[in-house]
């Protein structure tokens, strides 16, 4: 059931909002360069990597050595607006339509995080990823690396149709008030380095 329905909201969604991610990408074309979408490998249900989409929403300046700046200085205004719209993840609806995330999972976050989890926070990977989650609307960006896998795992546990959408109600809600973006002086999120 879970899968039929993130089938069909997302082709529907896609239908609906083509025009939108079409406006989008000619915008990223143009203030941030090409390509337009952002595509990166991350661990999927049981860690299985596939690779996640998202439209850009930094640049791609490098310091005199050739490295990539940091995240706060490649992050154009243009980009906190994605981010903070939560526009950048549209592209994500495509992953919906592959089977890649759910519309409702824990994040999937980076493959070199999979050696640094607890064997209780490796079961966040137990369910497909989501483009949002529990974690996501009680806190997101502004809440500790141990509190967010506290809440993926306790989605695990207790998942049900009527929770997912009870977290996508409350997704939008966030998504309106913009609530929870990024971490206390960050651009976007500390790294996670491993429980402590």
């Amino acid at each position: 059931m879970k899968r039929c329905f993130d089938f069909v909201f997302a082709f529907c969604a896609i239908l609906l909002l083509w025009p939108v991610m079409l406006f989008i990408a000619l915008l990223v074309g143009l203030f941030l360069g090409r390509p337009v979408l952002f595509c990166q490998v991350r661990p999927g249900l049981y860690g299985k990597p596939f690779e996640v989409y998202k439209f850009r929403t930094m640049t791609d300046a490098k310091d005199e050595s050739g490295l990539l700046l940091s995240d706060s200085k490649r992050l154009t205004s243009f980009g906190v607006f994605l981010r903070k719209s939560s526009l950048d993840e549209l592209p994500q609806l495509f992953n919906v339509l592959r089977g890649d995330l759910s519309l409702v999972g824990p994040r999937p976050l980076l493959m070199e995080y999979l050696p640094l989890y607890s064997k209780e926070q490796f079961r966040r990977h137990n369910v497909r990823p989501g483009i949002t989650g529990w974690a996501q609307v009680n806190g997101r960006n502004a809440i500790s690396w141990e509190e967010k896998f506290a809440l993926d795992v306790w989605y695990v546990e207790n998942y049900s149709f009527y929770l997912d959408i009870k977290i996508l109600f409350m997704t939008v809600k966030k998504v309106l008030i913009r609530d929870g973006i990024s971490a206390a002086g960050q651009a976007t999120a500390e790294r996670f380095r491993g429980t402590k």
